[in-house]
């Protein structure tokens, strides 16, 4: 049988690119041979920059962003509002909602969605957390910034039971410049500011 690689070096370079989401064996053997053909300092540059990225981000222990510290820069800085808490899926979102300049609280990353089907319930996310954060009586608006899908919309009705309790808090949602199916890294940043601003009480949205 006739190697595939005409070297293992090169073969195991593409096994592990094509571990990353959306790479396949094709697009993995174009990028190892791409790193092959240029100048060494480019592989040895990348390969580092993942290396350092590895051991030193890490996640706020307030609110689960990515940091390089144990608290994040939103969450330590004295300029942002630590009364208001937006939710959101995934760290991706924390960049989207930043790169609106529209919003100047907190926030708390869930790490994902409540999916039954892959596995996911509540136990699994950073729900607890969120929960004890409201229990420090210190905020008064948690924003619901899920994708508005099935899973989201679940996870935002699982939190709003669970927040229930606190009376004095105010819980709101994404006004629905965002549309119902829409996950939040595919709206438009206007779209997204908007909705931010004119977000609304998510016990509205139980009573249609």
């Amino acid at each position: 049988m006739q190697q595939e690689y005409a070297s293992t070096l090169l073969e195991n370079a593409v096994t592990e690119l094509s571990r990353l989401p959306g790479i396949g064996r094709k697009t993995a053997l174009r990028l190892a041979l791409h790193l092959l053909r240029a100048d060494e300092h480019v592989g040895v540059a990348l390969g580092e920059a993942i290396i350092n990225m590895r051991k030193g981000v890490k996640y706020c222990s307030v609110c689960h962003n990515i940091s390089e510290t144990d608290i994040c820069p939103i969450c330590s800085s004295p300029s942002r509002d630590n009364t208001t808490v937006c939710v959101v899926e995934s760290v991706k979102d924390v960049m989207i909602f930043e790169n609106t300049g529209q919003f100047h609280g907190l926030y708390h990353v869930l790490g994902g969605v409540i999916s039954p089907m892959d596995g996911i319930g509540p136990d699994s996310l950073e729900i607890d957390s969120l929960v004890e954060r409201v229990a420090s009586g210190e905020i008064k608006e948690v924003i619901l910034a899920l994708s508005a899908t099935m899973e989201g919309e679940t996870t935002n009705f699982y939190i709003f039971r669970r927040l229930a309790p606190y009376s004095d808090l105010k819980i709101t949602q994404l006004a629905r410049g965002v549309a119902v199916g829409n996950e939040i890294e595919y709206v438009d940043e206007i779209t997204l500011g908007r909705s931010l601003m004119n977000r609304t009480p998510f016990a509205d949205s139980l009573k249609q």
